[in-house]
């Protein structure tokens, strides 16, 4: 188990005996997307190569911090959109939930990269690829996404991309 996962279970033990119920449901929702890709991997390697023992086949299939990270993150994207959808319904208390869930969910990343560090990535990538405008963003974001991976905010990277491409 990756240190990442056992901090989060860690975390609900001790949420649970605090009774505190939104760190408890948002960690149980977690734990669950965590086992979900956990179960996932394993399917596709046991796809891929039928004869592994359960053993190799339970060890390979464990999540490593990277694959932990990419889960947080893309339940940290579902809590934004929720959020602006209740925003958008008029439900307060609904959106007030999820900000909280975003919250604890944020201290489980590395630390988030500055805008400024993220323009200083930018600026690095599009000298690299030579790219000179909009139709050279594949290969920007390319050469970005592996620096800046459960560090920004995805859409803030390629806000900042297109405003240095539109230039």
């Amino acid at each position: 188990m990756a240190n990442l996962e056992a901090k989060i279970k860690g975390d609900l033990k001790e949420a649970l005996i605090a009774q505190k119920e939104i760190e408890v449901s948002s960690l149980r929702m977690l734990i669950s997307a965590i086992g979900s890709k956990t179960t996932e991997k394993r399917t596709k390697i046991w796809k891929a190569d039928q004869e592994l023992s359960s053993e190799k086949l339970e060890k390979e299939s464990q999540l490593n911090e990277e694959e932990i990270i990419e889960v947080i993150s893309s339940e940290i994207k579902k809590r934004r959109e929720a959020i602006l959808g209740f925003e958008k319904g008029c439900r307060e208390e609904s959106a007030k939930k999820e900000k909280q869930e975003l919250e604890l969910l944020q201290k489980y990343l590395p630390e988030q990269l500055s805008e400024e560090d993220i323009k200083k990535i930018v600026k690095e990538a599009i000298g690299k690829t030579g790219a000179k405008g909009p139709k050279d963003m594949g290969k920007v974001m390319q050469e970005i996404m592996p620096k800046t991976k459960g560090k920004a905010d995805a859409s803030l990277v390629s806000k900042t991309v297109k405003e240095f491409l539109a230039d």
